[in-house]
């Protein structure tokens, strides 16, 4: 009995010992179920490979049959935007690294695809064009060095043999992501016109960004190594107070 008549839990029951809510989660099975919050960040990821192949399969046409570009322009845009969208990664990655972390990197630069996406389907002409790829090939610089890095970042060390299937899954939820897009977005644009084409996949991204920060209470987040790095331990998985 404690004080004020109040019964105090009994820990044991028929000689067995009943494990706490902390020694659940970090005992020996935890090491064989990986993170919980690997979902959200594989959503995202899936939701922008959505967008950008998506985006991509009907640019050329998009150019030729609504906004009058030669053939030959048309895709000298498109290789040009494609270019622009993979040496973006190499500043991305560098200012993650740096200063911003991983996870701010990844969340504001989503920002960049959503607004990408609201100018391609909202601004039909060629300054709108040029726009909206220059916010994609952002979003794609601040994502595509990011995201397979802080899925690795929610591993603790004893969790080593999940990572192999946890990435199997990764690139298959990608593969998946893009192939869906190059078969669902030209049929789109053929029937419901450039703005649906354009729009589903940021309206898409935009629920992905959602819920990638909803959950930010749950990320695992390695510090940046710029010069205030000495300042900023690493944040453990889980709720904070």
């Amino acid at each position: 009995m404690v004080p004020g008549g109040a019964r105090r839990p009994a820990r044991r029951r028929a000689g067995l010992r009943i494990a706490t809510v902390g020694e659940t989660r970090d005992g020996p099975r935890a090491a064989l179920r990986s993170p919980p919050q690997i979902k959200y960040i594989v959503g995202n990821e899936a939701c922008e490979r959505f967008s950008f192949y998506g985006m991509a399969s009907i640019l050329v046409l998009y150019m030729n049959e609504h906004l009058g570009y030669s053939e030959r322009d048309a895709r000298a845009a498109y290789h040009w935007f494609f270019m622009a969208s993979y040496l973006t990664p190499l500043l991305g990655g560098w200012v993650a690294d740096r200063y911003l972390g991983r996870y701010r990197t990844i969340l504001w630069i989503s920002l960049a695809y959503v607004a990408g996406h609201a100018v391609l389907a909202a601004w039909e002409t060629p300054e709108g064009l040029l726009l909206g790829l220059a916010l994609i090939a952002a979003g794609a610089g601040g994502i595509k060095p990011c995201v397979s890095a802080f899925v690795g970042d929610q591993f603790r060390p004893e969790q080593g043999t999940l990572i192999e299937r946890i990435y199997g899954w990764f690139y298959w939820i990608i593969n998946l992501g893009s192939g869906t897009a190059k078969l669902l977005i030209p049929f789109l644009l053929m029937t419901q016109g450039p703005q649906v084409a354009f729009a589903l996949p940021g309206v898409l991204m935009a629920v992905a960004l959602a819920v990638f920060w909803a959950s930010r209470r749950h990320y695992a987040r390695a510090p940046p190594s710029g010069p205030r790095a000495k300042c900023r331990p690493r944040r453990p998985a889980g709720p904070t107070a």
